[in-house]
């Protein structure tokens, strides 16, 4: 977006792949016309990438930001990054962290830039006015499969180390940024972004529990939930096969970590979504065995179709993906064939190794396979007319063939 309007900018990445991609004028991940703005930024020479940081005007820092096993955050991505841009800063820089983070993330990449650049004044507070660097956090706020036009048309919400601070983030922002920018302190933007993925994450777990209920019930949850939605005042969201994706599936627990006693809605909708491939497990259990008596067969025989790896449709993002967490775990379990398919990427990834997976596409998998798992709503599924024989059984956890 910078590039677009003309700004010099440089990419860094660990990645030599994702380096010698962008410099290349393409791009390694899949999101509708970033490529045609990428080549166009690399060719008219605004954009280039490079492993190692340079002298700047300003520096964003978008780093991975995961919790570990004990589910506390991990900041050390956002450490290395300081470490690396350090030796380059100066005076009247402008250093932005766009990571989602837990609550006095940005205080500590400015505690963690002070210890390594000494020289250069940090703001002694929200209303100082004497500092050679501009501190700031920008979450990004944006839809995959969107992310072109909505970093353009979304609100920013830019919280300050100062308010000064606020300010100059504010106009490096605008450059590009058609909505509001929002000004706060730093800690109310980091909260504001844990709030908003919180939200969706605790009506998702209301939708999933819900799916739950209807199944032991026997009623089609996806019929029940458009009726519900005719209510003037009522929105449930849709049920799927658990969260994926670096943010919804991650943020709730960065409030968690730093409340734990006062957030037990959070707590337990996180449960509740990360309860939901179990689920999904169980029912696909459940379809072997009923397919097995059938054909007269022992379960391992049968042949399984993952229809869709990715955290959400129509995107190559396997991040927390429930789907690909799924088929791992049925690789693991089932010792008959799993036939894989996800049609935004050419390969296997490593997490799925095991010798009995096989990436098809969609028309191979369900002619081949006894189970027919729908995990992702990907709009090539959408599309296709679904034919079962009468030995096949269908698991749809999206509601595409319900």
């Amino acid at each position: 977006m910078f590039a677009s309007r003309k700004k010099q900018v440089i990419g860094i990445d660990v990645n030599s792949h994702a380096v010698d991609t962008i410099n290349s004028g393409n791009i390694h991940i899949v999101e509708p016309d970033l490529d045609i703005v990428v080549r166009a930024a690399v060719t008219q020479k605004y954009l280039r990438a490079s492993l190692i940081p340079e002298a700047s005007d300003a520096f964003l820092i978008a780093v991975p930001t995961p919790f570990k096993d004990d589910k506390q955050p991990d900041l050390s991505y956002i450490e290395a990054a300081c470490k690396a841009i350090a030796p380059v800063l100066q005076k009247g820089n402008v250093l932005v962290l766009e990571s989602t983070s837990p609550v006095g993330a940005t205080k500590q990449m400015a505690q963690w830039i002070a210890e390594l650049r000494p020289d250069l004044s940090l703001p002694s507070g929200v209303d100082s006015t004497e500092q050679d660097l501009f501190i700031a956090h920008c979450p990004e706020r944006v839809l995959p499969g969107h992310v072109m036009r909505e970093l353009v048309e979304n609100d920013r919400v830019i919280g300050g180390l100062s308010k000064a601070c606020a300010e100059k983030a504010k106009a490096l922002y605008q450059i590009f940024v058609e909505g509001e920018c929002v000004l706060t302190d730093c800690d109310t933007a980091e909260m504001a972004k844990l709030t908003e993925n919180a939200f969706r994450d605790v009506n998702i777990a209301f939708a999933n529990e819900l799916s739950i209920i209807c199944d032991e019930l026997g009623i089609n949850v996806w019929e029940l939930i458009a009726i519900a939605n005719r209510h003037p005042r009522v929105n449930i969201l849709q049920p799927g096969p658990g969260v994926g994706g670096h943010c919804i599936a991650v943020d709730p627990w960065f409030i968690v970590s730093r409340t734990p006693e006062l957030a037990s809605l959070i707590a337990t909708a996180r449960k509740v979504n990360d309860g939901k491939p179990e689920w999904v497990l169980d029912k696909v259990n459940a379809a072997l065995v009923e397919v097995a008596n059938v054909k007269g067969v022992a379960p391992s025989q049968l042949s399984i179709a993952c229809l869709g790896l990715a955290f959400k449709p129509d995107i190559d993002d396997l991040r927390e993906s429930p789907a690909l967490q799924i088929t791992k775990t049925l690789s693991e379990r089932h010792t008959g064939q799993i036939l894989a398919v996800e049609p935004n990427i050419h390969e296997l990834p490593a997490k799925l190794s095991a010798g009995n997976i096989r990436l098809v596409d969609e028309y191979t998998a369900v002619k081949e396979a006894d189970i027919v798992l729908l995990l992702v709503d990907h709009k090539q599924f959408k599309s296709m007319p679904l034919q079962l024989s009468d030995t096949q059984r269908l698991v749809d956890t999206r509601g595409v063939w319900n």
